[in-house]
């Protein structure tokens, strides 16, 4: 079901593919993140890094009553500080949805799959 945002000139319906892929966009330009892996291929035993082909995937959109949540699965680079990976994806995620579509996500949740060394 997409999201409803009213505006003084009407409604606006997005789908969560759309929120998706912004989200998975923005995720990617930060530093320290390697890729982001599909959340039913680790459960199969196969986790594929996903590049730009497919920036949705890694990412699940939910929405209870009129609060948004965001879960990204991510691997990170060898080396660098987890929490501060993760502290600065979900400020861009927050900061990308709100001024690009007018979208408050209430909670931007990281979940580390792997770390990879880069090269």
């Amino acid at each position: 079901m997409p999201m409803q945002l009213a505006t003084e000139n009407g409604k606006i319906d997005i789908a969560d593919q759309v929120v998706a892929v912004i989200a998975g966009s923005a995720a990617v330009e930060c530093y320290g993140l390697v890729g982001m892996v599909s959340r039913k291929q680790l459960k199969d035993g196969i986790a594929d890094l996903l590049g730009r082909e497919n920036m949705s995937r890694g990412v699940e959109v939910r929405r209870e009553g009129e609060r948004t949540y965001l879960d990204l699965y991510v691997v990170v680079s060898y080396g660098v500080k987890i929490s501060e990976v993760a502290h600065n994806i979900q400020t861009k995620v927050k900061y990308v949805l709100g001024d690009v579509v007018g979208l408050r996500v209430d909670e931007v949740n990281i979940y580390v799959q792997g770390v990879r060394v880069s090269r």
